[in-house]
């Protein structure tokens, strides 16, 4: 679960005071902590409401006012965005920071709503399109929802960790030469498939192209089928060398947060003929299967 921890204000807070060195250097510290635990993804501090606004909502109307604003103690100061297991967790953590003002005073933590909050409410459509602005918010662009046809591609497949997996390249060299002349090859699509996912981060992966279900191939290739099913199309516009990145993002900060679940069938890359393998650039397709 993800909660917000709110700092509210203080006198001196709206008075603009700075923090002591020793108090930035104890929070720094706290912040540390949190996140070696994993369990930070945003903290920040707030000006006082003197450099803020609020914009009033009436019908069609809308009223600005400036700060600053009255009744201290309902006003936010800073706060913290934690991803933790529980409610209790994060009381634990709350408890070990440092106070953040000199006066005494009160930090709330707040959930966050999750998609199972909003039940039958969040349809199908609805949470793609959550999904997709997610995902633009963190550089991954539009994502496009598609069922796919099922697949059978062959190729040359070979096994890697999180360290060894920048060889990939030296695979899709080995198998180049191969690249219109597979026995059975259908159409001109290249594919980079990912499967057998382990949680040591090991996985096994396949340079190959589509193929007819009984095309016989030679001795040292190796077949995978990809099912029909719903997906999430993200497309990797920068140069293949950053493909790595694209994939991290989608599976440790997309994936987790966008509502989705994803199918155990093997996920895949997308090489059309607008992919230029000399320059290594062109648009990429990451296809990640997803639940029913």
């Amino acid at each position: 679960m993800k909660v917000l921890v709110i700092v509210k204000a203080s006198k001196d807070s709206e008075a603009g005071k700075m923090p002591s060195q020793q108090m930035i250097a104890e929070m720094g510290k706290f912040n540390e902590e949190l996140a070696k635990a994993g369990v930070l993804l945003a903290a920040e501090g707030l000006h006082p409401s003197s450099k803020g606004v609020r914009v009033g909502f009436g019908g069609k109307e809308r009223t600005v006012t400036d700060g600053t604003f009255a009744e201290t103690k309902e006003l936010v100061a800073g706060f913290w965005l934690w991803k933790v297991k529980s409610m209790q967790e994060a009381i634990e953590w709350l408890k070990r920071c440092p106070n953040p003002h000199e006066e005494p005073g009160e930090v709330e933590i707040r959930p966050l709503f999750s998609a199972e909050d909003f039940g039958c409410a969040l349809s199908p459509e609805l949470r793609e399109q959550e999904a997709s602005a997610r995902a633009q918010a963190l550089g991954l662009g539009p994502v496009r929802f598609e069922t796919g046809r099922e697949l059978v591609i062959a190729g040359l497949s070979s096994t890697y960790d999180a360290e060894s997996r920048k060889n990939i390249p030296q695979q899709w060299g080995r198998f180049a030469p191969h690249l219109g002349k597979v026995p059975g090859q259908t159409g001109t699509t290249a594919y980079g498939v990912c499967l057998n996912i382990k949680p040591d981060r090991s996985f096994e992966y396949l340079a190959g192209v589509e193929v007819s279900p009984a095309a016989t191939l030679p001795s040292d290739f190796t077949r995978v089928s990809t099912p029909a099913c719903r997906y999430a199309v993200v497309t990797h516009e920068g140069h293949v060398s950053t493909l790595p990145q694209t994939i991290d993002t989608i599976w440790t900060q997309w994936i987790p947060d966008a509502a989705l679940n994803t199918a155990k069938a093997p996920c895949f890359e997308r090489y059309t003929e607008k992919f230029d393998p000399k320059s290594g650039r062109g648009p990429v397709e990451i296809w990640i299967p997803l639940e029913a």
